[in-house]
């Protein structure tokens, strides 16, 4: 049985062992869109726990400095990419900045909170990307602030095919910690779910509505 000793899976092991992550197939959740799913995903949770912040702030860092150029700021996209944000920024020695679900409606009704200037290049940093609707916003929001904004990295992604288009589309390329896919090989491999479930699994992820709907 292969170990699964690289981040990629490491990661994916400590969101199910804090239960930041919960499989549900027999007993689906709902999410607030109304559709029925198998998994819930809050990565909130991994802020509570000092090691897994840490290790997961660390790959953050390790992947930038590694694979692109150092971005002149750190955006959050509120709420769950604000803390781990900022930790990232922090590593790094870089302003910070985050972008609201939708303007203050009272004061200077700021979408964008914190210094940012014309053309400076934004990395932007998310908990989860599911569709990607609020991902591709907040990039929109910046690009309409005249900031260079290219790349976008998260905690997890569902890897739904349609948000990976998107994002094509949108040119930003997505870069995830972990993936439905290592998340599967962990669970299976550490029987948070057994053999007879993976299909179904693997059958959501495909086609998320055509599964909700054959369960509602």
């Amino acid at each position: 049985m292969r170990s699964f000793d690289d981040p990629q899976h490491i990661i994916a092991e400590f969101l199910l062992q804090i239960k930041a992550v919960r499989l549900q197939p027999q007993n689906p959740f709902t999410w607030a869109s109304g559709l029925k799913s198998p998994i819930y995903c809050d990565n909130r949770k991994t802020l509570s726990y000092p090691k897994i912040r840490n290790y997961i702030r660390q790959q953050f860092v390790q992947h930038i400095t590694l694979n692109m150029a150092k971005p002149d700021v750190i955006a959050g996209i509120a709420t769950g990419g604000i803390p781990m944000g900022v930790l990232v920024a922090q590593e790094l020695g870089l302003p910070f900045i985050y972008v609201r679900s939708e303007a203050k409606k009272h004061g200077l009704s700021n979408i964008i909170e914190g210094d940012l200037k014309a053309q400076q290049q934004v990395l932007i940093i998310e908990d989860l990307v599911s569709t990607g609707l609020s991902s591709l916003s907040a990039l929109r929001v910046l690009r309409e602030a005249h900031a260079r904004a290219e790349h976008m990295l998260s905690i997890f992604t569902y890897g739904f095919k349609p948000a990976q288009q998107a994002f094509a589309d949108a040119q930003c390329s997505l870069h995830a910690l972990t993936n439905y896919t290592a998340l599967m090989e962990v669970a299976l491999k550490n029987n948070y779910i057994q053999e007879a479930d993976l299909n179904s699994l693997q059958d959501w992820q495909k086609n998320p509505k055509n599964w909700s709907d054959l369960r509602s």
